[in-house]
């Protein structure tokens, strides 16, 4: 089945992790893949560090508690499921993109190399469907507690990407709700905005609509899902991550606004799997005739954002390379 260069059908894989396990996971976002294959869809997009997935202990056992045993073998286990890129970690996925002609935004925990090698960051990773990664974005400022086991990003990933008629960026979560971030990729042509979150109508319900209105574009929101049953029994601190722990605690919510900032899906609660939609990017043009916030409704000799792209690393190299 073809579809036409100005309509994009997209697939919102709505999953649980398979929590700390990164290879496991690796495998449930493989199948995914090729079931959104089997739809047709040209885009696959998955919810927020689902690689090896949000780190929900930290609220349930009193994360902030200084040198406590405890929270450094967890983390220690979170960061051994970490992805590291240069090592092939996503080889198998890429391929899968490349096999079935997909393009995949993927939210992981990366641990990189340019960084150390021991440090982690909720990441962004854009496959395209030649199976190339063309971007990583690192997520500027991780929220309240995930600063606990999160670093703080830098602007090298605020990229779009051609797909089709469109142009598609993407940020993680809370970044969503920063309005300079929103804006360096509105600049930079965006009009299919991506919006990954661990997994709550909480959030995506109010600022998915937003989004869309304010920058004329189709914003898709994809969440995780996550309940108490889905610990592993190999979890470490299995018992103290339950005793406080709720039945629900990512409900999904995953959803899509038009340019117009109405829905065309709902937030959907509770439910796994993959939710398929068709974009057209017409769409874009009709909302843009009364607003563009970059273009004939803005005014760069008034107010105008200065972005810096590069990688930070703590060492630079004479022949300019930041890497071991």
């Amino acid at each position: 089945m073809e579809v036409s260069d100005t309509v994009l059908r997209i697939g919102m894989s709505q999953i649980s992790p398979v929590w700390l396990d990164k290879s496991k996971t690796i495998e449930k976002v493989i199948e995914q893949i090729k079931k959104a294959k089997t739809q047709h869809c040209e885009l696959v997009v998955f919810g927020e560090g689902l690689i090896p997935g949000y780190p929900f202990w930290l609220g349930l056992t009193k994360g902030t508690e200084f040198d406590s045993k405890m929270q450094k073998e967890i983390h220690a286990a979170y960061a051994r499921n970490a992805v590291q890129i240069e090592a092939g970690d996503l080889n198998n996925i890429c391929n899968v993109c490349k096999t079935y002609k997909i393009a995949t935004y993927l939210g992981i925990i990366e641990r990189p190399l340019d960084r150390g090698g021991h440090s982690l960051y909720c990441s962004l990773v854009y496959i395209d469907q030649a199976g190339k990664i063309l971007s990583i974005h690192r997520k500027l400022q991780p929220t309240y507690d995930e600063r606990l086991t999160w670093s703080p990003g830098d602007g090298h990933g605020l990229r779009v990407h051609s797909l089709k008629s469109f142009t598609v960026g993407g940020l993680n979560c809370w970044e969503n709700w920063m309005p300079l971030a929103r804006t360096a990729l509105y600049g930079l042509g965006e009009n299919l905005h991506i919006a990954v979150w661990p997994g709550s109508d909480y959030n995506t319900k109010d600022i998915t609509r937003f989004i869309a209105r304010e920058s004329r574009s189709f914003v898709v929101s994809v969440s995780s899902l996550m309940k108490r049953e889905d610990f592993p029994d190999d979890t470490p601190y299995l018992k103290e991550i339950l005793e406080n722990c709720p039945d629900i605690l990512a409900n999904g919510g995953s959803c899509i606004a038009g340019p117009d900032g109405e829905w065309l899906v709902e937030p959907v609660i509770g439910k796994e799997g993959l939710i398929v939609q068709d974009l057209d990017y017409n769409r874009v043009f009709e909302e843009r005739q009364n607003f563009d916030p970059v273009g004939h409704y803005s005014r760069p000799d008034v107010t105008k954002l200065t972005v810096n792209r590069e990688r930070q690393s703590v060492i630079e190299f004479k022949d300019g390379s930041n890497n071991k």
